[in-house]
């Protein structure tokens, strides 16, 4: 299996003034990545001028109001509201900027393969599988800050990084420190690569606790800053579980060299061990401006606005397995990615309804792992092969059906 992240090494690196240069896109930029990489481009502009890091094109799904903010603070070339239905407002706030503006599902897609060097793919859950992949087939270097999209088609991920020559950069905080740690991105010599999980807020909580926890406590996360979707996948550890295939796919890592280990302070984020009794960590304050700055610069680096680690002030760092009885989300992923095909597929798909049906009051905190694995058990697809984005989305799209099915019944 081919690795999906980039393994292209360097030479010589590129001028300061040519990364200064590079043309962005954020897709998804009203979410808390899309936030933060605009944070960052930001800071980067007040210190090396305004017009550092120009922009292709903002989108995002609902939060009008926000994008209207960032477009006319940034100044991209295109601004696509994925609601059609507020594409009116949009064109409204951003009258007499210059910027274009568009709106749908297929601007979406559009801008995802607009000229740019750089695309951020910040769009959450499977909705960024299309726009990602029109960003990859055009090429260039594509930050994914979206793990579902790789871990619902990430066959399909590879197959078009093969034949576009596009680069591919994790930026979830895991994933960008393991290729910060592997240097290019080849795996082929480490013995295990263990990513960490903070344990969320429940880390400590009994099962009959959990049993009654509420959505507010469900998406406090207690060291990161994210959305409520993410969040609640850290709650219950499928976020990890998430990760290890992730990681699989982006490292071409076999399932038996991946592991994970619990770090409340969440400042290890990857450990790689290899061979020769060697293990090399990668440490930074938990703050998604950093890898996000990391991706921006690559192969050099660039000014953050991020928190600074101070290993004085902590004292201790803390380590310990997961606790698979109490989060049995995380074995549901890691089953998945060793049945490989469309399983992975199915458990995403599940999850998103599953999570989204908690996040409504439908359904209880542990009813989440259980849906998914009802969901998983049930003829969706999930022993298919993932070899084309049509089965994908298909499949994807019966996951679904089935899930909100099984919300259905375990809430009535």
């Amino acid at each position: 299996m081919k690795a999906i992240a980039a393994t292209r090494i360097f030479d010589e690196l590129p001028p300061m003034d040519d990364v200064l240069a590079r043309k962005v896109t954020v897709l998804g930029s009203t979410g808390s990545i899309g936030v933060n990489t605009l944070d960052v481009v930001t800071h980067v502009r007040k210190l090396h001028g305004a017009n550092a890091l120009p922009v292709a094109a903002l989108t995002a799904g609902d939060n009008v109001k926000l994008l209207v903010q960032q477009a006319l603070a940034v100044r991209p070339e295109l601004a696509v509201i994925g609601n059609e239905d507020l594409f009116g407002e949009l064109k409204q706030g951003l009258a007499g900027s210059g910027v274009e503006v568009a709106a749908g599902r297929d601007a979406l897609i559009q801008a995802g393969a607009r000229h740019s060097d750089f695309v951020m793919v910040a769009i959450m859950g499977a909705a960024a599988i299309e726009p990602a992949l029109a960003a990859i087939r055009r090429g260039g270097v594509v930050a994914l800050a979206n793990k579902e999209c790789v871990v619902a088609a990430g066959a399909v991920f590879r197959d078009a990084i093969e034949s576009s020559g596009a680069q591919v950069l994790p930026v979830d905080s895991e994933h960008n420190a393991i290729f910060q740690v592997l240097g290019s991105g080849d795996a082929s010599e480490a013995d295990l690569v263990t990513i960490t999980a903070s344990g969320g807020p429940f880390r400590e909580w009994s099962l009959e606790r959990m049993r009654a926890a509420t959505v507010e406590e469900a998406v406090a996360h207690p060291n990161w800053a994210m959305g409520r979707k993410i969040s609640l996948d850290s709650a219950t550890l499928m976020n990890k579980g998430l990760e290890l295939i992730e990681a699989h796919y982006l490292f071409a890592l076999p399932p038996d060299k991946l592991s994970v280990v619990v770090h409340p302070q969440s400042i290890v984020h990857c450990l790689v061990s290899y061979e020769d009794g060697t293990t090399m960590a990668h440490l930074s304050a938990p703050d998604m401006r950093t890898p996000i700055a990391h991706a921006l610069g690559w192969p050099r680096r660039i000014p953050s606005p991020s928190r600074r680690l101070d290993l004085t002030k902590l004292g201790s760092l803390v380590f310990h397995p997961p606790a698979h009885d109490r989060f049995p989300a995380l074995n549901l992923a890691i089953d998945s990615m060793r049945s490989g095909g469309l399983a992975p597929t199915v458990l995403n798909a599940a999850n998103e309804i599953a999570v989204q049906a908690f996040l409504d009051h439908r359904i209880g905190f542990l009813d989440i792992p259980r849906v998914v694995a009802q969901a998983l058990d049930r003829d969706v697809g999930s022993n298919g092969i993932a070899g084309d984005l049509e089965s994908v989305l298909g499949t994807d799209a019966r996951a679904r059906i089935v899930a909100e099915e099984i919300c259905q019944r375990v809430s009535a």
